[in-house]
Formats: C-alpha cells, structure tokens, sequence
C-alpha cells in the first residue's frame, strides 16, 4: 500500500477521529465491535461509545472515537472493521 506522507495528511496526530459502524442489529455488536476497537486504541472509554438503532429497529449504529497516533493505526483499524462479518458499513 502506498503509504502518504504526514505534511499530505488532512488529519493531525494525534487527534480524536470519529469512526461510525454500522449492521445488523445482534445483541453482542457494540461489546463485539467494542473490543476490536480497543485492540488499535487501548486508552478508548467504551463509555463513549454512541449507539443508535434504525427506526424499524434491524440495524445498529456505532459510533467510535479514536485517539488516532498515525495514518497506519486508522488503515488497519478501518480495514480490521470493514472485514468483520457483524460489519455492514464503516464510515
């Protein structure tokens, strides 16, 4: 992967990044996707976690904000969520 260099980054790190997940609703998503997240950001507060179901009630979504510390950390993470079967879509 081409990897882009800091002075052509639109983002500071570190910097608080929000990440929104969204799929299926199942009881064990958020603690699930929860725990994913905090193997690319050990200092994330589940208590931050912001959830918000579809109106009918199907779907679920998340929304994660990171302490992102470089561009490698937000690619593997992104690519780490956007992999996961419970993972419909990650913005």
């Amino acid at each position: 992967m081409h990897e882009i260099p800091p002075e052509e980054s639109l983002i500071e790190y570190p910097s608080d990044f929000p990440i929104k997940v969204m799929g299926k609703a199942h009881p064990d998503f958020a603690q699930t996707l929860t725990e994913l997240v905090l193997q690319f950001d050990p200092v994330f507060d589940p208590s931050t976690v912001e959830m918000r179901p579809s109106k009918g009630g199907n779907y679920i979504s998340l929304t994660f904000t990171v302490r992102a510390t470089s561009r490698q950390q937000l690619d593997d993470l992104y690519r780490a969520l956007h992999g996961h079967d419970m993972v419909s879509i990650v913005l």
